[in-house]
């Protein structure tokens, strides 16, 4: 009996890891919204790391979250890099590319609680009289990644802290363009 309870539990365990095997490899999760800004507004508050608190649906998470600020100004070759609570982790952003009022590339680099290597792009196009800000984070899933897919979509996970900073954005920008 015990040796054929063993055997269900290999072969179910077998079954899952095929089963997560067909998981598939890549994520996106991309979000927009159009912001009564001109582009070069909504570039900045991106493009310039010490703008992030205004908009960042993370920053207020820990108000003793550990920020540090390096390499260039703003645009490539800036730095940010936080340690906070179990909300926020710890990592590192880099601009990589910055393409003046239409786009920002940023290698985001989680170290805690779990490591991942991420890429983050933000596409700044003109709407009506606004600009149209795109946000989308790739990612690829190795077999534990993949695993964790199967019980929690990263869509939806990370796709709400994505709305909640593009409204932070908005309502920045839009504030900043009244004063």
């Amino acid at each position: 009996m015990l040796i054929k309870a063993l055997l269900v539990v290999v072969g179910l365990g077998a079954a899952f890891c095929g089963f997560v095997a067909t998981r598939p490899s890549e994520f996106r999760v991309t979000r927009s919204a159009v912001i009564a800004a001109p582009a070069e507004r909504t570039f900045e508050m991106v493009n310039d790391f010490k703008n992030w608190d205004a908009w960042s649906p993370w920053a207020k998470l820990d108000p003793n979250m550990k920020k540090t600020l390096d390499g260039a100004q703003s645009g490539a070759g800036a730095i940010y890099t936080w340690a906070g609570n179990d909300d926020v982790g710890e990592g590192r952003m880099t601009i990589l590319e910055s393409k003046p009022d239409s786009q920002i590339q940023i290698q985001l680099e989680f170290l805690k609680p779990w490591t991942a290597t991420n890429n983050t792009t933000f596409e700044f196009t003109p709407e009506g009289g606004g600009t149209k800000v795109v946000w989308t984070m790739d990612g690829v899933n190795d077999f534990m990644g993949k695993a964790f897919s199967v019980f929690m979509n990263m869509d939806k996970m990370v796709g709400g802290d994505f709305e909640k900073g593009l409204a932070q954005m908005k309502a920045a920008a839009e504030a900043r363009k009244a004063s």
